[in-house]
């Protein structure tokens, strides 16, 4: 039906009318405003340039002589004309101190009074006023002049007329009036077209067809399933409908109250309608109704109200449960695979399975190993020989089987059940399952007495093995465990037991590591006079390395020490390890030099990484096992160092391994000072250095595991060893306890390996030198001498075995060889006889012909000797023979070989 002419005026019509009226009042006014603001304007602005132009006048150069001259008047009215006119004012009056004027723009007023007030100017202050003078009402300033003292010798005044200012406001009235038309004529326009926009929103309704459209918007809003509330920026409850009384149980005045008044609302709900914040699908719970609220502000520019809907979903509950449940099995799950296997120990893993699952799925977890799987092996089979490993628990008061107590599963519980069958198994009455009473009736009593009441045993299995049993206590929940508690139990125990296996493998790696380090370093050390020696040797935690140390007796009474270190940890190191010891030994037979020593040394490591790299060329895989098998190297260093007691020098070489500490006997420490050759398997060549060691000198000889530390540099563990040496008193296994107090860490990252030896000297009672003529008759005599020697050493039972070598050796010398010759006897813990010579010819031992009328001597030797060999010097070469001392084994004693017939002699 249209509309007709007799229909009131619509809301926007009015709204027109009304905005349209207040436009106008506010045109008025801003009109009234500007008009005001401008006289304002204008009146400053003519004193400000009244006060500048008086002062700019009165500062002016030449002033104070023009006032001082016979007639001021006559050189001054030009001057103020001038700059008037110049300047904008209407006037500029020169005055005595008295107000008498010398300038003025009617020159008649000339020599009479001022108009206006001086005082302030007098006292030297800047004076603004308005006065009726001779021009009319003016605007004057009044500004002093000052002399050299800063004394008032005169005044200016400067000024604007009423009339002309009143003019500047004039001219500006036209464009005030012009912009509060050109704003008035906007604001209409304006406000014509927000009513238009009005009148299509309320579709040209009225004030009563509106009334009747809220009547049917709020019967609409109360009979909707959904509750709306409205409050307002104060804490007020403004709306809520039907619905939303329901649901939050509101009285029916809740209207026009404040929220914290309502009685019934949930304070979490109240908590949210307060804060005006945004919510969406946020879930409350309320009385026994599940609750789902959203809420907007109803002014994004400020806190005015906010608008809410609620909606009942109690029948999500159980659903919201469920899920709830799920993510923190889940979680559950997650923080298992992040905390269970932090380390490869067998007994840890156990404990951190039982740490995570407490008291988040069970209030008492056991962990329960076959006791073989604590030594790294598999286990037998059977669940009656199981350890428990790890237990924990809301209360350390428990029941049941303590950490560390050895268990034999009866066959009726469920643990050796599991055991057996690889499957995991739900207890739900513990009072109510006889088998696994039947395991300990009294132990199964207390249990239940203490409230344990339900049980999951899950087998630990990994890569088809069971290696034990974890089980699941729960106490606190009323409810058993059920077949969903029972797949994460599986869950559970299937991701430890591959950590506990990992760990079980690497105890067994380790130990057969260990094993394979201890059996290849030295299980005692020589017997030896040249060095007292103290030594200690361990392992890493992570894993064995490639570390040893060796004390090598030599010819002569020397003795070798040797450190060396292969990097890397586990079976291969320690294999490489024992190779190059096996080297070393086998080097040092040959009495090479330290820097020559090292050069086969590295000659067959070279050859071993060779082989290693040939070996395998058919992937990644048999790469792998072959350097598990001892393939190739991947480095290796080691410090090889021949003390000699009778000389007191020390002569090492090293090859990428850190230098040796000497710690003399007055307690100075020192580095010694030796060449630092490449790591071994470089081919590169070594040098070897010498060092003078007087008895009681400690030669220190370490790993870098000793000094190297992740809370400290090497060069501050170096500092620290230096200090810990530094004491020429104590023994060689009091310098290596204190060593290892002062560097070795709790948990060692690397393998460490020490060697302590202080040094001793040989007497010149025990030894014997002579030089030898190069004549084949010096022989007899110097035969005889070391036969006197040895009597006065009380050796007569080695006399004519000596002496028949000695005659064998200097005879070959002078014949094979070149001079010098030289003889020297050592007697130490056996009696040694050297015999040098300038050539380094190498002598051979052979069998002789039937035929042949010599070759026989160095046969000889080696039959009457207990050991016989030659090293080459830089002069030349050394043959040494070494006889076992009366009383030893091997001594004269004896029986002589039986190829020996005396009689025949």
């Amino acid at each position: 039906m249209g509309l007709t002419a007799k229909r009131p005026r619509s809301v926007a019509g009015q709204v027109l009318v009304l905005q349209v009226a207040i436009v106008m009042l506010l045109a008025a006014a801003a009109v009234f405003a500007l008009v005001l603001q401008s006289r304002s304007d204008v009146d400053r602005e003519a004193r400000g340039r009244s006060v500048a132009v008086a002062q700019t006048f009165a500062q002016s150069l030449g002033l104070e002589e023009a006032l001082k001259s016979p007639d001021p008047s006559r050189i001054l009215q030009p001057l103020t004309e001038q700059m008037r006119r110049d300047a904008g004012v209407d006037f500029i009056v020169v005055m005595d101190t008295n107000g008498i004027r010398y300038t003025h723009p009617q020159p008649d007023r000339i020599g009479k009074r001022f108009v206006g007030t001086i005082e302030p100017s007098l006292a030297g202050k800047v004076h603004t006023e308005s006065v009726q003078g001779p021009l009319g009402n003016e605007i004057q300033a009044v500004v002093p002049v000052t002399d050299k003292d800063g004394r008032v010798v005169a005044l200016v005044s400067a000024g604007l007329t009423v009339e002309n200012v009143t003019g500047v406001v004039d001219r500006q009235l036209p464009v005030i009036l012009g912009s509060a038309a050109a704003a008035l004529a906007l604001a209409t326009a304006g406000t014509a077209l927000i009513s238009r926009r009005l009148n299509r929103q309320t579709h040209g309704l009225g004030p009563t067809e509106m009334t009747r459209m809220y009547e049917h918007h709020d019967a609409v809003l109360h009979a909707v399933r959904e509750g709306v509330l409205i409050t307002a920026g104060d804490g007020r409850l403004l709306l809520a409908n039907d619905e939303a009384k329901r649901l939050l149980d509101l009285p029916s005045d809740a209207e026009g109250r404040h929220i914290r008044e309502l009685p019934g609302l949930d304070p979490r709900v109240a908590a949210l309608l307060l804060s005006g914040r945004a919510a969406t699908d946020e879930v409350h719970l309320t009385g026994d109704r599940l609750l789902v609220v959203n809420q907007q502000p109803t002014d994004p520019h400020g806190k005015p109200g906010t608008a809410v809907t609620i909606r009942d979903s109690t029948e999500m509950r159980l659903l919201t449960t469920r899920a709830e449940a799920a993510r923190r099995r889940l979680k559950l799950l997650y923080d298992a695979g992040m905390g269970i296997g932090t380390s490869l120990d067998v007994v840890r893993t156990s404990q951190e399975l039982a740490d995570v699952a407490v008291p988040r799925f069970a209030e008492y977890v056991t962990v329960d190993l076959a006791e073989p799987v604590l030594r790294g092996d598999e286990p037998t089979g059977s669940a009656s020989d199981m350890r428990r490993t790890g237990v924990s628990g809301v209360r350390t008061d428990h029941p049941l089987y303590p950490r560390g107590e050895r268990i034999d599963f009866l066959p009726s519980t469920p643990q050796a059940r599991g055991f057996d069958s690889g499957r995991a198994e739900v207890v739900p009455d513990l009072a109510d399952a006889p088998g696994w009473q039947a395991q300990d009736p009294e132990r199964a009593r207390a249990i239940i007495d203490f409230g344990i009441h339900s049980l999951i045993t899950a087998p630990l299995r990994a890569r088809g093995v069971t290696l034990g049993v974890v089980n699941f206590w729960r106490s606190r929940k009323p409810e058993p465990f059920d077949e969903e508690d029972l797949s994460v139990a599986e869950e559970l125990a299937a991701r430890a037991a591959v950590s506990i296996d990992n760990a079980r493998r690497f105890t067994r790696e380790h130990a057969l590591a260990v094993t394979l380090q201890r059996s290849l370093l030295p299980r005692a050390l020589p017997e030896q006079s040249a060095v007292e020696v103290a030594h200690f040797y361990l392992p890493a935690q992570s894993g064995v390395g490639g570390d040893w140390f060796d004390v090598i007796p030599l010819p002569g009474s020397r003795v070798a020490l040797v450190v060396g270190d292969v990097v890397g940890h586990g079976l291969h190191a320690a294999a490489t390890m024992g190779r190059l010891r096996t080297a070393v030994h086998n080097f040092s037979a040959l009495d090479l030099p330290p820097d020559e020593l090292l050069a086969r040394l590295d000659d067959l490591v070279q050859r071993i990484d060779h082989s290693g790299e040939g070996e395998s060329e058919d992937g990644a895989a048999e790469q792998s096992a072959q350097t598990d098998s001892g393939g190739g190297m991947l480095g290796a260093t080691c410090l090889y160092a021949v003390y000699d007691p009778v000389v007191q020098r020390c002569t090492a070489a090293r090859a990428g391994h850190l230098p040796p500490l000497i710690v003399r006997p007055d307690g100075t420490v020192d580095t010694m000072d030796l060449p630092s050759g490449p790591p071994l398997g470089l081919g590169m060549p070594f040098e070897t250095a010498e060092v003078d060691l007087p008895a009681g000198s400690q030669l220190v000889l370490y790993t870098d595991g000793v000094v190297e530390d992740r809370t400290r540099d090497i060069d501050e563990g170096i500092a620290l060893l230096r200090d810990a040496v530094g004491h020429p008193d104590r023994s060689p296994e009091e310098s290596c306890r204190a060593i290892l107090e002062a560097l070795l860490p709790a948990r060692p990252r690397d393998d460490v390996a020490l060697l302590v030896a202080r040094t001793r000297a040989l007497g010149e009672d025990q030894v014997a030198e002579w030089e030898v003529p190069f004549e084949p008759s010096a022989v007899g005599t110097v035969r005889a001498e070391v036969g006197e020697k040895l009597t006065e050493w009380g050796l007569e039972a080695l006399s004519f075995t000596t002496e028949l070598v000695m005659s064998e050796l200097i005879t070959n010398a002078i014949r094979h060889g070149s001079p010098p010759v030289r003889v020297r006897v050592i007697r130490d813990l056996s009696l040694t006889c050297e015999v040098s010579d300038g050539s380094s010819t190498s002598p051979h031992l052979r069998y002789a012909a039937t035929t042949d009328e010599g070759g026989r001597g160095l046969f000889l030797v080696a039959q009457l000797s207990r050991r016989w060999g030659a090293r080459y010097t830089g002069a030349g070469k050394v043959i040494w023979v070494d006889q076992a001392l009366p009383g030893m084994m091997g001594g004269p004693e004896e029986e002589l070989p039986d190829f020996f017939d005396i009689d025949a002699l």
